[in-house]
């Protein structure tokens, strides 16, 4: 079966940078679509980032956009998320996600459309 591992999460300062790793075994990042999902306990899972086969068409959250950047390496079948000027409110729990069916625009960041997850990985961001 397809296995995400999250790495990456830690705590930074408000404007600092990290970069999310998931490790995909069972699937290739060049046949599913893959997408980073973050959530903060009591709220619901939230899109991030989302990526299309092989390292194609993107999208982000608006939450997000122009601090996050999403990018996948075929060659390690590994998925990154990196992530910079980091604000209080991007604290969560990030979790890596796939599926391998056809995915379209508007079921990017819908969470019951993707069938693998990773465990999560957490992001604290103290101000």
């Amino acid at each position: 079966q397809v296995q995400l591992v999250e790495s990456g999460g830690g705590s930074v300062q408000t404007g600092g940078s990290l970069r999310l790793t998931c490790i995909v075994s069972g699937a290739s990042c060049s046949n599913v679509y893959m997408a980073w999902f973050r959530q903060t306990p009591g709220k619901e899972l939230e899109g991030s980032a989302s990526i299309y086969p092989g390292g194609g068409s993107t999208a982000y959250a608006d939450s997000v956009k122009g601090r996050f950047t999403i990018s996948q390496d075929n060659v390690k079948n590994t998925l990154y998320l990196e992530m910079y000027n980091l604000i209080p409110e991007d604290t969560a729990m990030y979790y890596c996600a796939a599926d391998a069916r056809k995915m379209f625009d508007f079921l990017r960041f819908v969470v019951h459309r993707y069938n693998y997850w990773g465990q999560g990985t957490q992001v604290t961001v103290s101000s």
